[in-house]
């Protein structure tokens, strides 16, 4: 029996978020540049997007890019971009063939004009697929999210659009660039690290958090069929007793 036969479609988790983690790490022991690890980064995602699509998974984010990562030295930044650009051109023709839709979160005020464009022509000519929606976490991090959403908030109180007393958890989330999803069920990280690393702190509030040594480029479909194998012998039981379960 393979591992997608071991899964049960009706324990699936509805929403996957990954932090794709160990480009680097990946290409260096190869002796390799960073951007070689980045590239066959690129070949992970194209093969995970897939997997996610075969077994009906409804929404998987990635952290792409993340705010702090503009601090790194501006040769891989701009690889990084001129990558991101051409994947997205490449990769397009195969999400429509397996039904899957763009979406990004983050502060996309940052990126470059051709980044931004493809971004929006991608998001456009898959916005009528109805399978998996593939969501891009770029330019972003957790503390400008919450940040951003908090100014947001206040703006519409002293403009009385909101009362204080109308401010809730489920109104607050309204504010999130997460708003029009679900949050995630589980997280991956890869590449050993375990941490979150400024990523959906708000969202993570329930998430069953799964970490494995692989490196990014090394991650394909058994891998993630092995998470959510993983999420399928958990006990969600949001504060309740295991007892109230049954």
């Amino acid at each position: 029996m393979t591992l997608i036969d071991k899964i049960d479609k009706t324990l699936m988790p509805q929403h996957v978020a990954i932090i794709m983690d160990g480009n680097g790490r990946w290409a260096k022991a190869r002796g390799e540049d960073r951007t070689k690890g980045h590239q066959e980064g690129v070949v992970s995602v194209r093969k995970v997007v897939e997997a996610a699509a075969a077994i009906d998974l409804k929404y998987l984010t990635v952290y792409t890019f993340s705010t702090e990562n503009w601090n790194r030295p501006e040769a891989e930044v701009q690889a990084l971009m001129a990558l991101l650009v051409t994947a997205i051109h490449r990769e397009t023709p195969d999400l429509m063939k397996n039904n899957v839709r763009l979406d990004v979160i983050g502060d996309l005020s940052r990126l470059d004009g051709d980044v931004r464009k493809t971004l929006t022509d991608c998001i456009e000519q898959t916005s009528v697929n109805t399978g998996t929606t593939l969501i891009l976490a770029l330019s972003y991090s957790s503390r400008w999210e919450l940040l951003n959403a908090s100014k947001l908030l206040a703006k519409d109180v002293c403009e009385k659009r909101i009362s204080l007393d109308d401010i809730t958890e489920d109104s607050f989330s309204q504010y999130l660039t997460t708003r029009n999803f679900p949050d995630p069920d589980l997280l991956i990280r890869t590449g050993g690290e375990k941490r979150i690393s400024n990523f959906l702190l708000w969202q993570l509030s329930y998430a069953e958090f799964y970490f494995t040594d692989v490196y990014w480029p090394d991650f394909r479909e058994n891998e993630l069929y092995e998470a959510i194998l993983f999420y399928q012998q958990r006990e969600r039981r949001f504060g309740k007793t295991s007892e109230q379960l049954k």
